[in-house]
């Protein structure tokens, strides 16, 4: 069932989006996603706007653009529960099952890409100030 977000949780979302892209580009190169070569979009759905980043990983190597464009993987998700992907507190695959991700073109590409999110060990120590 999918969730609906408070304002102050899409805002909170929104920080941990803008966040999640910047660090993501700064990176550069990612030795975790070595063997990925693929373009994948990420549509962030909130109301009736749509937000596109597009992100692009060749060997390892990881460039962001917040730009619309042709991708290999297409993941489509309300904006709070994108913000809950980026802080490492919900797994992708996991929100596919529950309805809350939509996945379109080549799932494997995701399977590569998702060492690209935080993962449950970065949510826990970011919650600890």
């Amino acid at each position: 069932m999918p969730t609906h977000d408070t304002g102050r949780d899409m805002a909170t979302a929104a920080d941990a989006t803008a966040t999640f892209f910047d660090e993501l580009g700064r990176r550069e190169h990612d030795p975790l996603v070595g063997r990925l070569t693929a373009t994948l979009r990420f549509d962030l759905v909130d109301g009736r706007k749509t937000d596109r980043w597009l992100v692009t990983v060749n060997k390892g190597d990881v460039t962001v653009e917040h730009r619309n464009g042709e991708a290999d993987c297409v993941l489509r998700a309300e904006r709070g529960v994108f913000g809950r992907l980026a802080r490492g507190e919900q797994g992708a695959f996991a929100a596919i099952l529950r309805g809350e991700v939509t996945l379109e073109g080549d799932p494997t590409r995701l399977v590569l890409a998702q060492r690209l999110f935080p993962g449950p060990a970065a949510a826990t120590t970011r919650g600890r100030a």
